[in-house]
């Protein structure tokens, strides 16, 4: 029986939950300046792993295996490097001495250590001396197994331009001679804003993929919620707005196994089986907005949170507190102006005043050209004109709504509406 797909299924999910763990060790290692050559590393013992036990099976440890390849490989590595000027400068003596080489290897390249590495190496990735797209490309990169297509697409850019902005990332450590280490406690609330940002551009295209043929990605959502979890429970970083997010991301995962019927068509907020929410992640959600009120501040994702937990809270659609909602987008629109969050406003506002002060509401929105290509933007205005009865203006917005999205799952939710429809 030819097993190689279900290796190469392993291997994936190992490469999305070990590369960033084994990539941060091997930083620690080899120092920043030579990250290009821990990915290296990390992509060659993938290969050997996928190679290897396609012939000999999964080994009974598959975490553990990768682990002392990667460190065996290092140590090859070390060897061979050593003598090179450049890289002689940024590693320790005892990694120079052949006496100490493999034993200091073996203590730094192992699992005990592992969440403080990643930590470590999230605020690695957040330099000052990188621009916040590099940084945050950076995370998504080194401690999320992105690979560049997938960066690009989150960021709806070319292949080119994400290509560029990590080798320029990757340059600036070297110029800068960057340690792998926490910056200084000043410094840790800035980098915290760059970091947060990345886990929850991760949770999002995980929770809403862009591209891909499943709309729910549970591996990128559970992997921005391991890291959030990370800096929640390292002591030396303010956590209110770490909490805050976390909190969010929980009440929104809550509500993935209602977001699909059985066939595999996608359920609006209107529409989902509330029995099928997880109740035990929003408990989780509310201890972390409750840890997140011990600030001082309040972030965005103090809001949304609150926005997401009315949600979580109501007992039925019909029961949402739409006036304590809008209050939310109020704010979040005063703290954070942005044309999306105006446009989530308006529905909120149809939702209490009707359909049509929703649209009055879309168009007051300043700065609406900007959306132009944001399919939620027809989408909406299909929808609320078909609320007021128009239903020929609603089908030339859901049709431009489908044109603007790659998803299949929601182009097929828009033609569907279409067909529902009255001629």
């Amino acid at each position: 029986m030819d097993t190689s797909p279900h290796i190469e299924q392993t291997v994936d999910h190992l490469f999305r939950h070990e590369w960033g763990k084994l990539v941060s060790v091997l930083t620690k290692l080899f120092g920043p300046q030579n990250l290009q050559l821990a990915e290296d590393v990390v992509q060659d013992t993938l290969l050997t792993a996928l190679n290897n036990w396609k012939i000999n099976g999964l080994p009974h440890n598959p975490s553990a295996w990768l682990f002392t390849s990667a460190r065996n490989k290092a140590v090859d590595v070390l060897r061979q490097q050593k003598r090179k000027d450049e890289f002689a400068k940024t590693i320790t003596p005892l990694l120079q001495s052949e006496y100490t080489l493999a034993p200091t290897v073996k203590e730094m390249v192992n699992t005990n250590t592992i969440d403080d590495d990643q930590l470590r190496m999230m605020f690695v990735c957040c330099h000052p001396s990188l621009s916040a797209e590099a940084q945050v490309a950076l995370i998504l990169k080194t401690l999320c197994g992105f690979s560049v297509a997938e960066i690009a697409k989150a960021f709806v850019t070319g292949y080119d331009t994400i290509e560029k902005r990590l080798y320029r990332a990757r340059q600036t450590f070297r110029e800068n001679k960057v340690e792998f280490e926490l910056p200084p406690v000043a410094e840790l609330d800035a980098r915290l804003e760059t970091v947060l940002m990345a886990v929850y551009l991760l949770f999002n295209e995980g929770y809403n993929s862009t591209n891909h043929e499943d709309l729910i990605r549970n591996d990128l959502m559970n992997e921005a919620m391991r890291l959030c979890e990370l800096i929640c429970r390292n002591p030396s970083v303010k956590h209110a707005n770490t909490h805050a997010l976390m909190a969010l991301m929980c009440f929104t995962a809550s509500r993935n196994d209602a977001r699909l019927d059985a066939n595999g068509n996608m359920l609006l907020l209107k529409q989902q089986d509330r029995t099928k929410w997880n109740r035990a992640l929003i408990e989780t959600g509310v201890y972390h907005l409750e840890e997140s009120a011990a600030g001082e501040t309040i972030s965005k994702y103090h809001i949304e949170a609150g926005i997401a937990y009315e949600h979580a809270q109501a007992r039925d659609y019909d029961h949402t507190n739409w006036n304590n909602i809008l209050h939310c987008y109020n704010l979040l629109y005063q703290l954070y102006p942005s044309p999306v969050i105006a446009l989530n406003r308006a529905v909120v506002v149809s939702e209490l005043k009707g359909a049509a002060e929703g649209v009055r509401a879309i168009e007051a929105i300043q700065d609406l050209a900007s959306l132009k290509k944001y399919y939620l933007l027809p989408a909406t205005l299909g929808e609320l004109h078909w609320q007021m009865g128009d239903y020929k203006r609603a089908k030339t917005f859901f049709e431009e709504a489908i044109t603007l999205t790659q998803s299949a799952i929601e182009k097929k939710l828009l033609q569907q509406k279409m067909k529902q429809h009255p001629h």
